[in-house]
């Protein structure tokens, strides 16, 4: 069974090298591509000031977050959730690069980038030279993001796995294991319809009908079957 992440973090701003820092960390599990029921979601005290540029973009104050738990703190839940499998989230290198920051100030060693699935690259590929933002795919595969009037990582990680999905090449891999969920949660699920014996009924033409049918053919000047076969043919398909 596969395994991976998708994940999102809400930050004060746009570069950790000048001392941003990360806010909100969310993230769903995947089985298969397909979403567990299973998330991390925290918000987070960054320790400093939340610009109003980055208040319009998230809608988090400096006063919402006092007294929330700092980086340090949310993070054994958030590596024990993560664990050693696949992490996709949407530019991919933004978030990296927040995450990086924050678990060297916690004294941890950062998510190797060989587990970083980003699909913003994927999109890219698939959408050469047309918008590829989270809401351009939502609009593109027609997922509702109508509840997204402002950014949320929660929401964002719930939109971002349907989108993942649709980007992986649609939910044909997880039919068998939707099913099996199916099947334990709302009873049995008919996978298979039941044979239906049939009686074959045979066609066969009357003397009159045949005769009606070499009639008109007798009528198609110069009919290519005439040309391939000769007369046996003509006969042929007049009897047939």
């Amino acid at each position: 069974m596969s395994r991976a992440l998708v994940l999102d973090t809400e930050t004060t701003g746009l570069d950790p090298a000048t001392g941003d820092r990360v806010l909100e960390v969310a993230a769903v599990e995947l089985e298969n591509l397909v979403p567990t029921g299973r998330h991390f979601h925290v918000l987070i005290d960054p320790e400093r000031d939340v610009p109003e540029e980055a208040v319009r973009v998230h809608g988090f104050t400096r006063e919402m977050l006092i007294g929330k738990p700092k980086f340090a703190e949310i993070l054994p839940g958030l590596l024990e959730f993560l664990g050693d499998d696949p992490v996709v989230a949407h530019n991919a290198v933004f978030d990296f690069a927040f995450l990086d920051h924050e678990f060297k100030r916690a004294g941890a060693a950062p998510i190797p980038r060989s587990r970083m699935i980003d699909t913003l690259v994927l999109a890219k590929k698939r959408f050469p030279g047309l918008p590829n933002s989270l809401d351009a795919l939502c609009r593109r595969y027609g997922i509702d993001n109508s509840m997204r009037t402002s950014h949320n990582a929660l929401l964002d990680v719930q939109l971002l796995a349907q989108v993942y999905l649709e980007l992986m090449g649609g939910k044909q891999p997880g039919l068998e294991l939707a099913a099996t969920r199916a099947a334990k949660s709302s009873g049995p699920v008919l996978l298979e319809a039941a044979p239906v014996n049939r009686t074959p009924r045979p066609i066969m033409p009357s003397e009159a009908e045949l005769a009606a049918h070499a009639a008109f053919l007798a009528k198609v000047k110069e009919p290519i079957w005439a040309k391939l076969g000769g007369e046996d043919a003509v006969a042929q398909s007049a009897s047939s």
